[in-house]
C-alpha cells in the first residue's frame, strides 16, 4: 500500500513527511522524487529520507535507468514502489511542472 503526496517545495515535503510519520510510516518507508536530479538528491539528503535504490527497483531496472530519459527513470522508480503505470505517468507530469512527490510505501 502506498500513499502519494504532491507538494510544491521542500518545506511542504517536510510537513508531509512528518505527517506520514505520525500515521505510522518510518523514514525507511518514505521516498521523495523531483524531476531535477540534483534537487531530488538535495531534498532527500536534507530531509533524511530514502532514495529509491536497487533494493526497491531491482538490479535490472537500476541498470536500465542509466540509459533511460529522466521521465522514464522516474516512472520506473514510482512503479517499483507499487504505483500503477497510469498513476506513475500522471505523477511524472506533475514532476515536469516542478512539483515534488513524496511516497510512503509499506513493505509487504
Amino acid at each position: 500500500m502506498e500513499t502519494v503526496r504532491i507538494v510544491e517545495n521542500g518545506v511542504q515535503a517536510k510537513q508531509e513527511i512528518e505527517h506520514l510519520m505520525m500515521q505510522g510510516y518510518s523514514k525507511d518507508e518514505i521516498y521523495l522524487l523531483a524531476h531535477d536530479r540534483n534537487r531530488s538528491e538535495d531534498l532527500t539528503e536534507s530531509l533524511d529520507i530514502n532514495d529509491i535504490s536497487v533494493q526497491e527497483q531491482g538490479v535490472l531496472d537500476s541498470i536500465a535507468n542509466v540509459f533511460r530519459t529522466r521521465g522514464d527513470e522516474l516512472r520506473s522508480k514510482l512503479e517499483s514502489l507499487g504505483i500503477s503505470s497510469n498513476d506513475a505517468e500522471r505523477y511524472e507530469e506533475e514532476l515536469d511542472h516542478g512539483k515534488v512527490i513524496v511516497v510512503a510505501a509499506k513493505s509487504a
